[in-house]
């Protein structure tokens, strides 16, 4: 049955950034696939929650209040993931961001900054899981963004780390092939908090609906489903693909109005 290729049943995921938003919606969605999950982000709270929907799809949770901006602690979930579950298969790198600014307030710092969330603590995280993979034939999703493609202003930090994020995958989908498989979504404009100005204001919600071919701000539940495709034997033969789940935009759906210089 087609449908038994997306089950991933007493396989062990891990998921950064799963307090809320993308990440939890990912999280539960691998373990109502099967999945037992480590679970990762700064706040115990946001985590327990995540935890209880977990069990309560009938999986075992482990919630890893941490740092990942700090990629020894991102790295040390590889081997808590393998200690806990005797396994590691499933690796979700979703921790990420910076916040949009214009041009000539992103410092060199700034910009470091933004590939070491985006870039350096997604391959902190997979180095140390790459034995653990290998073993199991496993699968790495990481989540960039449809402004790692297009271009806007106000992005540079931004796009600039989740374009190379993108370029990431591909190279090292080709340095872990063909045990491993490596792959990621080019995420477009989704109501987590991050957007949380955007959907209270009727206008600036408006706008970013009529700017996407779809007409609708995404759910986390879309990106859920595409990391549980990526993950799974329904996409055994897929690695090194930049899935785009961005309700089809090629230009930025909203206009940060920056002045020209």
């Amino acid at each position: 049955m087609i449908m038994d290729r997306f089950r991933i049943d007493d396989r062990v995921a891990v998921v950064t950034g799963a307090g809320r938003g993308i990440g939890a919606a990912a999280a539960v969605a691998l373990a109502q696939a099967g999945a037992d999950v480590v679970i990762s982000a700064r706040t115990e709270e946001q985590l327990a929650k995540v935890a209880a929907e977990v069990e309560a799809a009938g999986r075992r949770a482990l919630a890893v209040a941490a740092d990942l901006s700090d990629p020894a602690a991102a790295a040390a979930l590889a081997e808590r993931a393998a200690q806990e579950f005797g396994r590691l298969d499933i690796v979700v790198n979703n921790m990420g961001g910076a916040m949009p600014a214009p041009f000539m307030d992103t410092s060199p710092r700034k910009l470091e900054n933004a590939f070491q969330f985006n870039v350096s603590t997604a391959h902190a995280l997979t180095r140390a899981a790459v034995p653990h993979l290998l073993e199991a034939g496993g699968s790495v999703v990481n989540i960039s963004s449809v402004m790692g493609r297009i271009a806007g202003r106000g992005y540079l930090a931004y796009g600039s780390a989740k374009a190379a994020l993108a370029h990431y995958t591909r190279l090292a989908a080709f340095d872990l092939a063909p045990r491993v498989r490596v792959n990621a979504i080019a995420v477009g404009s989704i109501a987590t908090s991050a957007l949380d100005i955007v959907m209270t204001s009727d206008d600036l919600r408006t706008e970013m609906e009529s700017k996407t071919p779809l007409g609708r701000v995404g759910d986390p539940e879309d990106i859920a489903a595409a990391v549980l495709y990526l993950a799974s034997p329904a996409a055994a033969y897929v690695t090194g693909a930049i899935l785009r789940v961005d309700g089809g935009i090629e230009t930025p759906n909203l206009d940060l109005r920056l002045e020209d210089l």
